[in-house]
């Protein structure tokens, strides 16, 4: 191994060691509470060394926000195998499932990303976090591709039941993750009835209150690319 790899590699363990320290002190005393200085302390580093990897605290966090979603939206390969034999409606239950079980897989990362109300909102790394938003497209297409097989009616706005679902299924993942609805085996089979039930409500054609703004043309044909790209069928 070459100086420079040896480098690179050595900076890349630090730059680890930086943010494993600050995603446990995020989690454990609050994003508000945790300090540059306190990270240092915990990695034995000095504050400046810190700032060497990540100009602000905001950067650590938007580097364990990248992490924490591309890991919601990487699911293993042979899982995407699976889905792919899959129904269409089934196929969009066994998603809403990752979804779910991503806040009982990586607990600290949900915690950061949907829990903490003080953390930075992603909003500001636009370009950065570009990728989010192509994961709200392909989940929507999904949901579309579900009202195209007829598996839900017409009636269904896709992206309304995309936002309805992913919040029944991150409630109850934070209030497992909050310790406040008994035994984990008791809540899988709440999580099963809470999307099962929400899932059966769209095939009944309930009508959805809380639609979105339409969406722009940017985004249609975003979702019109996922479609045809063969990550939907």
């Amino acid at each position: 191994m070459g100086i420079k790899e040896r480098q690179e590699r050595d900076r890349e363990a630090v730059s680890r060691s930086i943010l494993d320290a600050a995603r446990e002190l995020f989690v454990s005393e609050g994003y508000q509470n945790v300090s540059i200085r306190k990270i240092a302390e915990r990695i034995e580093y000095s504050p400046a060394a810190i700032y060497g990897y990540f100009p602000c605290k905001d950067d650590i966090f938007f580097a364990l926000a990248e992490e924490g979603f591309r890991l919601l939206g990487d699911p293993h390969a042979s899982s995407a195998e699976e889905l792919q034999a899959l129904e269409p409606l089934d196929r969009l239950r066994e998603i809403f499932w990752h979804v779910y079980e991503f806040g009982l897989e990586h607990p600290q990362y949900f915690s950061l990303m949907f829990i903490d109300r003080d953390v930075p909102r992603i909003s500001r790394e636009y370009e950065r976090f570009a990728f989010v938003r192509d994961m709200k497209a392909n989940l929507v297409a999904r949901i579309q591709s579900c009202i195209d097989a007829k598996a839900l009616p017409a009636t269904v706005d896709a992206s309304a039941a995309c936002r309805m679902l992913t919040m029944g299924v991150l409630g109850v993942s934070a209030m497992r993750l909050s310790d406040r609805l008994g035994p984990p085996a008791h809540v899988d089979l709440l999580a099963r009835d809470v999307l099962n039930a929400l899932l059966a409500g769209l095939q009944s054609g309930v009508p959805l209150q809380a639609t979105e703004a339409p969406c722009t043309g940017e985004e249609r044909q975003l979702q019109a690319n996922v479609s045809s790209s063969g990550v939907v069928s």
